[in-house]
Order: C-alpha cells, then sequence, then structure tokens
C-alpha cells in the first residue's frame, strides 16, 4: 500500500481527547477539556426548539445565513470598536478551529514561518503543519507568561508570514495588557506579518485584568493586517453547536470563504438560525456571564489553597460548573471544575 501523508508523521492522539477519555474511564473529574457543562440559556433552546419545528433545514449561503451574519457584525461592532460588514468581512465556519485553519490556509504558502506562543492550545501547531508552514515558538514565561521581548524580536527576524495570538490565552489564562499587544503591533507593521488571533474567551476576562480584553483588530493600523477568529462556543454555552467565524477585511475575506467552501461548505443552517436569537442579548447577559465564571474560578482556587496547591492565578478563560440566566443573575451550585 502507498505511504500516507508524510505532513502528519508527527502527529499524535490530541492530548484533550485522550485525557478526557482516561477521565471517563476511571470516573475522575475532567480538567483537560473546556466545555461549559451546563446548558445554554433557556431563550437560546427555544429557539432552537421553534426552528426545529419550523426550520431552515437545507444548506444556508456557503459563508453563512444573512442574517446570523448581521446579527453577528451589529454584536461585534458594539464590543470591537470597528466598522464590520456582514456581507464583506465575515465568513461563518464550523467553530473557530476551522476557522483558524481556513485563516492559516488563505495567508500562509509551504515554506512560510508562523510565530506561535508557548504554552498554546495544540491545535495550533498542527495546523501550521498542515498548511506547509514551520512553526517559530516563542515562549510565555510564568508565573505572569510574559514574552521576552527581544526573543519576539529575533522571531520575527525570520520574516514570518503571521502570528498567532489567542488572548485571553489557552491554557494558561493569561491575557495581554495593552502595551504587549501595541509591541507585537509594532512588529507586524515593521516586519510585514499578519496576526491571526483566536479571542474565544473574549467574553471572559476577570476584573483583576487590568485593561479587560483589547482586540488586536482594534489597534491602530491593525484592522486589515487581523483575521480574527472565535466562536460562539464558550460565551453561549453551545461547544457542540461548532460556531465559529473570521471577521477580516475583504481580500483575505473573499479567499477565507473559497477555502472554507472546500473544507466544509457551511456551517448547520438551524443553528444559525437559532444562534441570532443569543447574538442579540443585552449587556447584562455578558456581565452575569463573567460573574459566573468569576465565582467559579474563586471557589476552585480555593480549593486549590486548602490543599496546598501551587497555581497561578488566570487573568482569563475558565473553570467550573453553575448556571448563567438570561437576566445575568447567577444560580446554581459551583463545583466540578473543568476547564482549559
Amino acid at each position: 500500500m502507498p505511504a500516507t501523508s508524510s505532513r502528519t508523521a508527527g502527529f499524535g492522539e490530541s492530548v484533550i481527547r485522550r485525557m478526557t477519555r482516561v477521565a471517563l474511564e476511571h470516573g475522575a473529574i475532567n480538567l483537560s477539556q473546556g466545555f461549559p457543562d451546563f446548558d445554554p440559556p433557556e431563550d437560546l433552546t427555544r429557539a432552537l426548539a421553534d426552528t426545529a419545528a419550523k426550520g431552515p433545514h437545507q444548506y444556508a449561503i456557503t459563508w453563512g445565513a444573512a442574517n446570523f451574519r448581521k446579527a453577528l457584525a451589529e454584536k461585534q461592532r458594539r464590543f470591537m470598536g470597528i466598522p464590520i460588514d456582514p456581507e464583506k468581512n465575515i465568513t461563518v465556519t464550523c467553530g473557530s478551529t476551522e476557522a483558524m485553519m481556513a485563516a492559516m490556509m488563505s495567508v500562509v504558502n509551504p515554506g512560510d514561518r508562523v510565530i506561535v506562543f508557548s504554552p498554546f492550545y495544540e491545535n495550533y501547531g498542527a495546523n501550521a503543519i498542515l498548511s506547509g508552514a514551520e512553526p517559530v515558538y516563542v515562549p510565555l514565561v510564568p508565573p505572569d507568561f510574559d514574552f521576552d521581548r527581544d526573543r519576539l524580536r529575533e522571531a520575527f527576524r525570520l520574516q514570518p508570514k503571521a502570528l498567532i495570538l489567542c488572548n485571553p490565552s489557552n491554557p494558561s489564562g493569561k491575557v495581554f495588557s495593552r502595551e504587549e499587544l501595541e509591541y507585537i503591533a509594532g512588529l507586524a507593521e515593521e516586519f510585514d506579518a499578519r496576526v491571526i488571533t483566536d479571542e474565544v474567551y473574549k467574553h471572559i476576562v476577570y476584573n483583576d485584568s487590568p485593561a479587560g480584553h483589547v482586540y488586536f483588530a482594534a489597534l491602530p493600523g491593525m484592522e486589515k493586517r487581523t483575521i480574527s477568529c472565535s466562536s460562539l462556543s464558550k460565551t453561549y454555552s453551545i461547544t457542540g453547536w461548532r460556531l465559529g467565524y473570521t471577521i477580516a477585511d475583504e481580500k483575505t475575506t473573499d479567499v477565507i470563504r473559497k477555502v472554507h467552501d472546500f473544507l466544509t461548505v457551511g456551517a448547520a443552517a438551524p443553528l444559525m438560525e437559532a444562534a441570532v436569537t443569543a447574538l442579540g442579548f443585552p449587556q447584562n447577559y455578558y456581565a452575569g456571564l463573567l460573574a459566573l465564571y468569576t465565582k467559579k474560578r474563586d471557589v476552585f482556587l480555593g480549593a486549590l489553597d486548602r490543599a496546598g496547591l501551587r497555581y497561578t492565578k488566570p487573568r482569563g478563560a475558565y473553570s467550573g460548573r453553575a448556571h448563567i440566566n438570561y437576566d445575568g443573575s447567577v444560580s446554581g451550585r459551583v463545583s466540578d471544575a473543568k476547564g482549559e
């Protein structure tokens, strides 16, 4: 039989999926895979039930249903503070995983280099390799997971095509400061590189993070240099719906849409229809989400304190169990911490 592709020779089973399987096998608390183990808001599940009865059930527009993109553009304009045209700047994908892969394949050529901060979500290195690129790893140094500026500059001197920026960072919980982001932006400008962001935890940034979440695309001069990748998964507790997206300039979006079409054709039409409801949630929903995860973080870290275990206090991302209501209030129990 002919050999399989050499590009996958260094790949193993996902550590996250393997540890999830082991945890299930032994009845252990699963700290490896990040997902909210509670139901989505009731308004969203009711919208899904209504859509199941009424449709749509056939293909949507390849790059995303028009009403979904319109609602997403309105929501992200409010938070990002930059103009977003749903017809020219948004591509809806099957989760942020596909968003990252489509972004990478749209701007990276075989032989190019891509900078990846380490520790990193395991897909990033694989995305670069599958695109034929060489990942260049720059460490984030604990306990604060800062990066050495000279070392990052040295990485940029290798003329990378892009840098992958996960903010808030998975798995470290780091939230990059505005000053750090501006330094990265300066290097991207100086060395003519793109920045591909993963911002799935953008609404889970704790109040002890001084700058809150700063959208990289909103920095001066970065709007056309950035491909913003994200999803609805963590914000609305619908990781199984696999609704992600990219936001980019019109020329780059045209290419992303071509790649996306040949990767998955399109995201699920009934799920996009139902999710329009969530995209219209008021500001107090996001305030309630932050209150929920702040409470969960405090419970989990309190348990670590009592156990005498050392840890780095995360500035972003999540862990724990509870329930968030549409009005932003928190109920339910906070235990069985799970997260990344």
